[in-house]
Protein backbone atom coordinates (compact mmCIF):
# COMPACT_ATOMS: atom_id res chain seq x y z
CA UNK A 1 0.00 0.00 0.00
CA UNK A 2 0.99 3.38 -0.96
CA UNK A 3 1.59 5.27 2.28
CA UNK A 4 2.20 9.10 1.89
CA UNK A 5 4.10 11.09 4.47
CA UNK A 6 3.73 14.97 5.25
CA UNK A 7 6.85 16.17 6.99
CA UNK A 8 5.30 19.65 9.10
CA UNK A 9 7.81 22.98 9.28
CA UNK A 10 9.11 22.30 12.50
CA UNK A 11 8.12 24.67 15.08
CA UNK A 12 10.14 26.22 17.85
CA UNK A 13 7.56 26.93 21.04
CA UNK A 14 7.50 27.52 24.83
CA UNK A 15 6.25 25.07 27.29
CA UNK A 16 3.05 26.76 27.85
CA UNK A 17 2.34 27.16 24.31
CA UNK A 18 2.22 23.51 23.54
CA UNK A 19 -1.15 22.30 24.07
CA UNK A 20 -2.80 25.54 22.14
CA UNK A 21 -0.62 24.36 19.11
CA UNK A 22 -0.73 20.30 18.84
CA UNK A 23 -4.51 20.67 19.42
CA UNK A 24 -4.31 23.35 16.28
CA UNK A 25 -2.23 20.68 14.57
CA UNK A 26 -4.29 17.82 15.25
CA UNK A 27 -7.73 18.95 15.03
CA UNK A 28 -7.02 20.59 11.66
CA UNK A 29 -5.74 17.27 10.25
CA UNK A 30 -8.50 15.48 11.74
CA UNK A 31 -10.89 17.70 10.52
CA UNK A 32 -9.46 17.54 7.01
CA UNK A 33 -9.84 14.12 7.06
CA UNK A 34 -13.39 13.12 8.41
CA UNK A 35 -15.92 11.53 6.69
CA UNK A 36 -19.43 11.81 6.70
CA UNK A 37 -21.53 14.49 8.91
CA UNK A 38 -19.67 15.87 11.29
CA UNK A 39 -20.31 19.41 13.01
CA UNK A 40 -18.07 21.95 12.83
CA UNK A 41 -16.84 24.21 15.20
CA UNK A 42 -14.43 27.17 15.39
CA UNK A 43 -12.07 27.88 17.95
CA UNK A 44 -10.35 31.04 18.57
CA UNK A 45 -6.75 30.48 20.15
CA UNK A 46 -6.39 31.83 22.83
CA UNK A 47 -2.41 33.14 22.35
CA UNK A 48 -2.30 33.78 19.18
CA UNK A 49 -4.75 35.55 16.30
CA UNK A 50 -5.83 32.14 14.75
CA UNK A 51 -9.08 30.57 13.88
CA UNK A 52 -9.16 26.43 13.46
CA UNK A 53 -11.58 24.09 13.00
CA UNK A 54 -12.74 21.45 15.53
CA UNK A 55 -15.11 18.13 14.50
CA UNK A 56 -17.26 18.93 16.89
CA UNK A 57 -17.08 15.40 18.41
CA UNK A 58 -16.32 15.19 22.69
CA UNK A 59 -14.39 11.94 22.11
CA UNK A 60 -12.26 12.66 19.42
CA UNK A 61 -11.27 16.30 21.66
CA UNK A 62 -10.99 13.84 24.73
CA UNK A 63 -8.66 11.41 23.60
CA UNK A 64 -6.57 14.33 21.87
CA UNK A 65 -6.44 16.21 24.94
CA UNK A 66 -5.40 13.01 26.78
CA UNK A 67 -2.31 12.43 23.86
CA UNK A 68 -1.13 15.88 24.56
CA UNK A 69 -1.05 15.64 28.16
CA UNK A 70 1.59 12.68 27.62
CA UNK A 71 2.82 14.48 25.53
CA UNK A 72 3.94 17.78 27.78
CA UNK A 73 4.75 15.19 30.74
CA UNK A 74 7.37 13.90 28.28
CA UNK A 75 8.63 17.26 27.68
CA UNK A 76 8.87 18.03 31.18
CA UNK A 77 11.31 14.66 31.95
CA UNK A 78 13.31 15.59 28.86
CA UNK A 79 13.64 19.84 28.70
CA UNK A 80 15.26 21.68 25.67
CA UNK A 81 15.23 18.43 23.29
CA UNK A 82 13.47 18.10 19.94
CA UNK A 83 10.66 15.92 19.44
CA UNK A 84 8.18 14.61 17.07
CA UNK A 85 4.20 13.15 17.33
CA UNK A 86 2.87 11.43 14.45
CA UNK A 87 -0.24 10.95 13.82
CA UNK A 88 -0.92 8.20 11.39
CA UNK A 89 -4.28 7.03 9.57
CA UNK A 90 -4.47 3.34 8.54
CA UNK A 91 -6.59 0.82 7.65
CA UNK A 92 -7.16 -2.71 8.75
CA UNK A 93 -7.22 -5.69 6.85
CA UNK A 94 -7.62 -9.70 7.07
CA UNK A 95 -4.56 -11.35 5.77
CA UNK A 96 -4.73 -14.67 4.79
CA UNK A 97 -7.78 -15.72 6.72
CA UNK A 98 -8.40 -19.61 6.86
CA UNK A 99 -10.62 -21.60 8.80
CA UNK A 100 -8.69 -22.07 11.62
CA UNK A 101 -6.86 -18.61 11.53
CA UNK A 102 -7.96 -14.89 10.56
CA UNK A 103 -4.98 -12.54 11.13
CA UNK A 104 -5.88 -8.73 11.53
CA UNK A 105 -2.96 -6.52 9.75
CA UNK A 106 -2.69 -2.54 9.99
CA UNK A 107 -1.81 -1.00 6.65
CA UNK A 108 -0.57 2.56 7.10
CA UNK A 109 -1.89 4.92 3.98
CA UNK A 110 -0.76 8.39 5.64
CA UNK A 111 1.88 9.94 8.13
CA UNK A 112 1.97 13.12 9.51
CA UNK A 113 4.86 14.59 11.82
CA UNK A 114 4.72 17.11 13.93
CA UNK A 115 8.10 18.58 14.43
CA UNK A 116 8.42 20.18 17.94
CA UNK A 117 11.72 22.09 19.26
CA UNK A 118 10.42 23.14 22.98
CA UNK A 119 12.77 26.14 24.13
CA UNK A 120 13.04 27.71 27.40
CA UNK A 121 13.81 31.36 27.42
CA UNK A 122 15.58 32.62 30.97
CA UNK A 123 14.41 35.76 32.26
CA UNK A 124 17.10 38.33 31.92
CA UNK A 125 18.56 39.12 35.52
CA UNK A 126 19.17 42.89 36.75
CA UNK A 127 22.35 44.61 36.63
CA UNK A 128 23.88 45.10 40.41
CA UNK A 129 26.77 47.20 38.87
CA UNK A 130 27.69 50.94 39.46
CA UNK A 131 28.05 53.32 37.27
CA UNK A 132 30.53 57.00 37.60
CA UNK A 133 29.20 57.99 34.46
CA UNK A 134 25.53 58.68 33.90
CA UNK A 135 24.02 56.76 31.23
CA UNK A 136 20.76 55.49 30.13
CA UNK A 137 19.60 52.41 31.44
CA UNK A 138 17.52 50.09 29.34
CA UNK A 139 14.89 48.00 31.59
CA UNK A 140 15.60 44.11 31.46
CA UNK A 141 12.33 43.51 31.85
CA UNK A 142 11.44 45.64 28.95
CA UNK A 143 13.70 44.01 26.37
CA UNK A 144 12.55 40.88 27.34
CA UNK A 145 8.73 41.54 26.70
CA UNK A 146 9.83 42.87 23.12
CA UNK A 147 12.15 39.82 22.30
CA UNK A 148 9.22 37.94 23.74
CA UNK A 149 6.50 39.25 21.53
CA UNK A 150 8.91 39.20 18.43
CA UNK A 151 9.02 35.74 18.96
CA UNK A 152 5.07 34.94 18.90
CA UNK A 153 4.54 36.73 16.66
CA UNK A 154 7.28 34.72 14.21
CA UNK A 155 5.97 31.43 15.80
CA UNK A 156 2.11 32.49 14.32
CA UNK A 157 3.42 32.90 11.18
CA UNK A 158 5.12 29.66 11.31
CA UNK A 159 2.12 27.82 12.76
CA UNK A 160 -0.01 29.51 9.94
CA UNK A 161 2.52 28.27 6.81
CA UNK A 162 1.54 25.23 8.68
CA UNK A 163 -2.10 24.96 8.66
CA UNK A 164 -1.73 25.55 4.92
CA UNK A 165 0.70 23.20 4.46
CA UNK A 166 -2.29 20.82 5.81
CA UNK A 167 -4.66 22.00 3.55
CA UNK A 168 -2.35 21.96 0.34
CA UNK A 169 -1.45 18.48 1.09
CA UNK A 170 -5.14 17.27 1.61
CA UNK A 171 -6.01 19.06 -1.56
CA UNK A 172 -3.13 17.57 -3.38
CA UNK A 173 -2.78 14.06 -2.34
CA UNK A 174 -6.22 12.19 -2.73
CA UNK A 175 -5.08 8.54 -4.50
CA UNK A 176 -3.96 7.44 -1.56
CA UNK A 177 -6.87 7.57 0.45
CA UNK A 178 -8.39 4.25 0.92
CA UNK A 179 -12.09 3.29 -0.92
CA UNK A 180 -15.01 4.13 2.02
CA UNK A 181 -16.38 0.83 2.49
CA UNK A 182 -18.80 1.26 5.42
CA UNK A 183 -21.23 4.44 6.81
CA UNK A 184 -17.69 5.94 8.75
CA UNK A 185 -17.62 9.49 10.39
CA UNK A 186 -13.28 9.22 10.69
CA UNK A 187 -11.07 6.64 9.49
CA UNK A 188 -9.32 4.82 12.12
CA UNK A 189 -6.12 7.00 13.18
CA UNK A 190 -3.37 6.93 15.93
CA UNK A 191 -1.49 9.09 17.51
CA UNK A 192 2.12 8.51 18.57
CA UNK A 193 4.40 10.23 21.23
CA UNK A 194 7.66 10.09 22.48
CA UNK A 195 7.97 7.23 25.23
CA UNK A 196 10.18 7.97 28.61
CA UNK A 197 11.32 4.51 27.78
CA UNK A 198 12.61 5.35 24.32
CA UNK A 199 16.49 5.61 23.28
CA UNK A 200 15.60 6.23 20.05
CA UNK A 201 12.02 7.36 19.05
CA UNK A 202 12.71 6.80 15.14
CA UNK A 203 13.06 3.33 15.90
CA UNK A 204 9.90 3.41 18.50
CA UNK A 205 7.89 4.44 15.81
CA UNK A 206 9.17 1.57 12.72
CA UNK A 207 8.42 -1.22 15.56
CA UNK A 208 4.49 0.45 16.28
CA UNK A 209 3.62 0.97 12.40
CA UNK A 210 4.62 -2.70 11.45
CA UNK A 211 2.45 -3.98 14.75
CA UNK A 212 -0.71 -5.35 13.53
CA UNK A 213 -3.75 -5.12 15.58
CA UNK A 214 -8.06 -4.28 15.24
CA UNK A 215 -9.22 -0.78 14.59
CA UNK A 216 -9.41 1.69 17.06
CA UNK A 217 -10.09 5.23 16.93
CA UNK A 218 -6.89 6.88 18.96
CA UNK A 219 -4.90 4.88 21.55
Amino acid sequence: MNCEVCQLKELEVEHFEIREVLRCILHTIVFHRALGLVRPKDIDLELFDITYVQCGDIEVEKKIDEKIEQFVSWVEKHPNKKSEICLSFYEVKSKHPSWFTNKIERLDWEQWHINLNVTQHPKPKAHSGKSHHSKIVVDPGESASEERSVRRASLEVSLREVLFQIIKFVNEKKDHVPPITESVIYFPYEIHIPSSSDSAFGMDMLKRIIQTGHPTMLS
